[in-house]
C-alpha cells in the first residue's frame, strides 16, 4: 500500500510540475556584452529547479516557465553569472529581447579593440572561434595548436614528437606566415616571422578565448598574415573571488598541476589574478623527457569610471628532448640493413640520444630549453562615450637554445640524414644510442683539445615594443587609428656547454680572440653576432555599420630597418653592417550585407608589400647585404556566403591569395637553403556548419579544398650549420604544391549532454592530398618534373568527455579524452626525396592513440 501511495504521489508531482512549465514561455536572444557576439550552447536555468535549455545556434532561447515569478540563472563558460527575474502570466509569452553576458575577466575589451577580434555577420572576413569551453573539454595532451585541427585548411601536427614541437599551417602557409597576436601583440619572430610553440607551450593553461581569421583577417597591424591571423586572448583579472586547482595525468608517464587565485575586483578598484603550472612526462617519443613550468600574473586598478590600467606577465620555461631527424618509412619498420641495430618501438623511434648518468641525452637537434616571458602594461581610457584610447607598453626578454654537437670529430654523435644512417664514425652502443662514453674516451686521449663537444645554439631576444589605439565615431564611421613600435636585438652564438671529458677546444672563428686559443665551458665558438630590427608603423581604418550592411577600409604604412653586429668576423669598431631600411605598406577593404535575418555575404581584397626577411637581406651570413633584395608582395582577394538559424548555421568561402618574391629558409639535417624570389598560388574553397538537431546535441563540420602550388624556378644558396657556405644551385620548383600541408582537410564533431551534467563528444577528422615537403637539393635537374610524393590520406578519432559534480561546496568538473581511438598508424610529416616517392621519403609518423584524464576544482 505504502508503495502504491509513493508511486501515485511521484506521478502527481510530474503532472503538477508538467502543468506549471506549461503555462507560460521565456525567450530572449543571449550575447556578449561588448562584442554582441550570440552566445552559443550558454545554460539558461530557472533558478531552484532542473528545468533549463542551450542557447540556440544563433544565441536564441525559449523556455517553459510556471505563471509565476521566477529568477532565471544564466551561465556560460569564460562569463560571469547572470540572475534575472522575470513575471509570466497563464498562457502568455514574454520576450526578454537581447539578455547580455560579460566576460568573466577585467579588461577584456581594450584587449579585443588591441586584438581586432572580428564579430560574426559583421567583420568581412572568415573567421572560427573557439571558446573557453572547448579549449577545457578537449585539448587534453594535445600540443595547443592542435586544438585548431577541426578548423577549415588547417594542418597541425606534433612536428618531432618532443614537447612544444609542433607547428600549424593556414591554407598550406607556415606559421611565418600567419600573424599571431597574444593579447593583441604580436609574436611573430622579428627577424624571419616564425613562431615556435614551445615557447608558448603552457600558453593553453591561461587561454580565453582563440579566433583564426582565415586570410586577410581583421588586424589593422601589418603583421605576416598572408595565411591568416591566429589571435590568442588570455585571462585578464577574474572578476569574481575565488580559484582553482588541477591535476592531470596522461600516457607515457604525463602529469600536471595548477593552480589560480584570484582577489577578484576589490572595494577599492584594485583585482590580481595568479596561475601557475607544471608538466612534465616521458614523451610518447623514444628519448623525449620533458619538465615544463608555466606562469601567470595579473593586477589591475580601476582609476576611475573610465580609465583602467593593468600589469601582466606570463611565461613557459621548460626544457625538452627532441626527435631531430626524420627517417625513412623502412627504417621505422626495422628494415633498413644499414642500420646496425634493432629499431626500438617502431613508430616512436628516435635516433637522437643516448644515456647519461643513467638519464636520457639528447645530442645534436636533440635537446632544447628556452624560457620567453612577455610583460605589458595596458591603459584603458574611455575618453567619452564615442572615444577609446588603448595603449599596451610590452617587452620579451628571451634566453635559450638548442643542442649541437662540434669539432673534427663531430660526426661520431651525428646522423647522415640523408642516407638515413649513423655515419662511419658515430659512436653506438649496441642498442642503438650515442655512446658518450666512447667519446669521452677518445677526448681524454687526445692531446689537441675534443675532438666532439656539446655546443648550444643560442638564439636568445631582447623584444620592447608600443601599441597604441585611439577608437572614435564620426557620424557613422567607426574610425581606428593607432602607432605599432618595436625593437628588438637577437643574439645568435654557438656556446660550449661540454666538453665531453677533453681538456679544452680549438676553434678559429673569431678573428678577434689569439689563434689555437683553448676553450672552455661557456666560451662562444663558430659564430656570434646580432640581429637587430627597428620598427615603427602606423595604421587607420574606417569601418561603417548600420542596418544590414557594413563596411571597411584600412591601410598600414611601417618603417622597417635591419642591422647586423658581427663579434667575430669583423674587428671592434667595424662590427656593424649599418641600417638597412625598408618600407612595407598594405591596404585592404571589405563589406558584409545581411541579406536578411538568415542570409548575409561578404567580399573582402587587399594588398600589401612586405620587407625580406633578415636572412635575405644578409643571404651569407656576414655584413655584406644584399641589394637585390626584394620586397616580397600579396594580393588576395575572399567571398563568403553565410546562413544563420535556430537550429543551422552554415558558411561557405572562396578565397585565392597571389605571392610573389617570396624569401624561403629550410633546414634539413645540417643543411640550411636560402631561397628567395619564390611565387605562389594559393586558391580553394571552404564550408563550415552547425546543426542542434535538438536541445542536447551539437554537430558541427567542416570541409576544405585548396590548389597550393609553387609557380615558378628559382635559384639558392646552401650552407651547413656552422653558416659555412657550399654553394648555389638551381631549384625546378615550378607546379611543385605546396608541402606538409593537407590540402583536403575534412571534421564531423558531435558534443552530447548524455545525462545531467555529463557530456561526451567524439570527432573525426581526415586529411588528404597531404604531399611532401620538398628538397631543394633534389630538385635541381631540369628534366625532373615529378610533383612531390603524396602521403597516404589518414583519417582520425578523438573522444572526449567531462562530468561536473560537487564536493562538498566546491565546484568540480572530471575530464577525459582518447586521441586517435583506433591507433591508426599514419604519416604526419614528411620531406620529398631524390626519387618522389615513399620509398625515398623522409618522414615522421603521428602519435598513435594517447589518452589523459584531468580534475579541476573551483572554490
Amino acid at each position: 500500500m505504502k508503495n502504491v501511495k509513493l508511486l501515485f504521489i511521484i506521478l502527481m508531482s510530474f503532472l503538477f510540475i508538467g502543468a506549471g512549465m506549461a503555462q507560460g514561455v521565456v525567450k530572449g536572444v543571449l550575447k556578449d556584452a561588448q562584442t554582441g557576439e550570440t552566445l552559443i550552447g550558454a545554460t539558461v536555468l530557472v533558478k531552484g529547479t532542473n528545468v533549463g535549455v542551450t542557447t540556440n545556434l544563433d544565441g536564441s532561447f525559449s523556455l517553459k516557465v510556471p505563471s509565476e515569478k521566477n529568477t532565471l540563472q544564466f551561465s556560460y563558460v569564460g562569463y560571469e553569472s547572470k540572475e534575472m527575474m522575470v513575471t509570466v502570466s497563464n498562457g502568455s509569452t514574454k520576450d526578454l529581447g537581447n539578455v547580455t553576458m560579460k566576460p568573466s575577466s577585467i579588461g577584456l575589451a581594450e584587449v579585443n579593440v588591441l586584438a581586432s577580434i572580428a564579430v560574426d555577420r559583421e567583420t568581412p572576413v572568415a573567421v572560427s572561434t573557439v571558446q573557453p569551453a572547448i579549449i577545457e573539454e578537449k585539448l587534453g595532451s594535445q600540443e595547443f595548436p592542435e586544438i585548431l585541427k577541426t578548423t577549415p585548411s588547417v594542418y597541425a601536427t606534433k612536428g618531432g614528437g618532443g614537447y612544444g614541437d609542433s607547428r600549424i599551417n593556414l591554407r598550406g602557409f607556415s606559421s611565418n606566415n600567419i600573424g599571431v597576436l597574444i593579447n593583441g601583440v604580436p609574436v611573430n619572430d622579428m627577424e624571419n616571422g616564425k613562431v615556435y610553440w614551445s615557447n608558448w607551450a603552457g600558453l593553453s593553461d591561461v587561454t580565453q578565448i582563440i579566433q583564426v581569421q582565415r586570410g586577410l583577417g581583421a588586424s589593422k597591424l601589418a603583421l605576416s598574415s598572408v595565411g591568416g591571423t591566429i589571435n590568442i586572448l588570455t585571462k585578464t583579472t577574474d572578476v569574481q573571488q575565488g580559484g582553482s586547482v588541477y591535476s592531470g595525468i596522461g600516457n607515457d608517464g604525463l602529469h600536471k598541476f595548477m593552480f589560480t587565485l584570484s582577489t577578484g575586483l576589490m572595494d577599492n578598484g584594485w583585482a590580481i589574478t595568479l596561475s601557475g603550472a607544471r608538466t612534465y612526462g616521458n614523451g610518447y617519443v623514444n628519448g623525449t623527457d620533458f619538465d615544463a613550468y608555466s606562469y601567470f600574473f595579473n593586477v589591475s586598478k580601476q582609476i576611475n569610471k573610465d580609465q583602467r590600467v593593468s600589469f601582466t606577465i606570463f611565461g613557459a620555461p621548460q626544457w625538452h628532448n627532441q626527435r631531430g631527424n626524420q627517417h625513412l618509412i623502412k627504417t621505422y619498420l626495422g628494415q633498413n640493413d644499414a642500420i646496425p641495430y634493432p629499431v626500438q618501438s617502431e613508430y616512436r623511434y628516435n635516433s637522437d640520444y643516448g644515456y647519461r648518468d643513467g638519464k636520457v641525452y639528447g645530442g645534436a637537434y636533440g635537446y632544447n630549453v628556452y624560457h620567453k616571458p612577455q610583460a605589458s602594461l595596458n591603459h584603458f581610457w574611455q575618453i567619452n562615450d564615442k572615444t577609446i584610447w588603448t595603449t599596451a607598453v610590452y617587452a620579451s626578454i628571451a634566453t635559450g637554445g638548442g643542442r649541437r654537437v662540434d669539432g673534427t670529430g663531430s660526426q661520431m654523435l651525428n646522423w647522415d640524414y640523408k642516407l638515413d644512417q649513423p655515419y662511419s664514425s658515430t659512436k653506438l652502443t649496441p642498442e642503438g644510442y650515442y655512446d658518450y662514453n666512447a667519446v669521452m674516451d677518445i677526448n681524454k686521449a687526445s692531446l689537441n683539445g675534443s675532438q666532439a663537444i656539446i655546443g648550444m645554439s643560442i638564439n636568445s631576444h631582447q623584444w620592447y615594443g608600443v601599441l597604441s589605439t585611439l577608437n572614435t565615431k564620426v557620424n557613422d564611421i567607426n574610425v581606428t587609428a593607432g602607432i605599432d613600435g618595436r625593437y628588438y636585438i637577437g643574439k645568435h652564438a654557438k656556446q660550449v656547454d661540454d666538453l665531453l671529458g677533453g681538456s679544452f677546444f680549438i676553434d678559429n672563428s673569431d678573428i678577434n680572440r689569439a689563434a689555437y686559443t683553448p676553450l672552455k665551458k661557456g666560451d662562444y665558438y663558430s659564430y656570434y653576432n646580432d640581429g637587430i630590427v627597428r620598427w615603427i608603423g602606423a595604421f587607420l581604418q574606417g569601418e561603417y555599420v548600420k542596418n544590414n550592411f557594413s563596411a571597411f577600409l584600412s591601410g598600414s604604412i611601417s618603417s622597417k630597418a635591419y642591422n647586423r653586429k658581427d663579434y667575430f668576423q669583423y674587428t671592434p669598431g667595424n662590427q656593424y653592417s649599418g641600417w638597412v631600411n625598408f618600407m612595407p605598406w598594405s591596404v585592404k577593404a571589405g563589406a558584409n550585407y545581411n541579406l536578411t535575418t538568415h542570409h548575409n555575404i561578404y567580399v573582402n581584397g587587399g594588398y600589401f608589400t612586405r620587407a625580406p626577411y633578415f636572412n635575405v637581406v644578409y643571404p651569407n651570413f656576414t655584413n655584406d647585404i644584399n641589394n637585390n633584395a626584394k620586397y616580397e608582395r600579396v594580393f588576395s582577394t575572399e567571398f563568403g556566403y553565410g546562413y544563420t538559424s535556430s537550429k543551422l548555421n552554415v558558411r561557405f568561402g572562396l578565397y585565392r591569395t597571389m605571392w610573389l618574391d617570396k624569401g624561403l629558409t629550410i633546414n634539413l639535417g645540417s643543411v640550411r637553403s636560402n631561397i628567395s624570389g619564390l611565387d605562389a598560388l594559393h586558391q580553394g574553397a571552404e564550408l563550415t556548419a552547425t546543426y542542434k538537431p535538438f536541445q542536447k546535441l551539437f554537430l558541427t563540420g567542416m570541409f576544405s579544398l585548396g590548389d597550393w602550388r609553387w609557380k615558378n624556378n628559382v635559384s639558392f644558396d646552401a650552407y651547413d650549420d656552422n653558416n659555412v657556405y657550399q654553394g648555389t644551385y638551381n631549384a625546378y620548383l615550378k607546379n611543385i604544391h605546396v608541402g606538409n600541408s593537407a590540402q583536403t582537410t575534412a571534421a564531423i564533431s558531435a558534443q552530447m549532454e548524455v545525462v545531467e551534467n555529463l557530456k561526451a563528444g567524439i570527432d573525426f577528422t581526415y586529411y588528404g592530398r597531404n604531399y611532401a615537403e620538398f628538397d631543394p637539393s633534389y630538385r635541381t635537374d631540369p628534366a625532373d618534373v615529378s610533383d612531390a610524393w603524396m602521403m597516404p590520406n589518414v583519417g582520425l578519432i578523438d573522444l572526449n568527455a567531462d562530468y561536473k559534480f560537487k564536493i562538498g561546496n566546491f565546484r568540480a568538473t572530471l575530464y577525459a579524452n582518447v586521441n586517435n581511438l583506433f591507433n591508426t598508424a599514419y604519416i604526419a610529416d614528411a620531406t620529398d626525396g631524390a626519387t618522389h616517392d615513399a620509398g625515398s621519403a623522409l618522414v615522421w609518423y603521428g602519435f598513435g592513440r594517447t589518452w589523459y584524464f584531468g580534475l579541476k576544482i573551483k572554490f
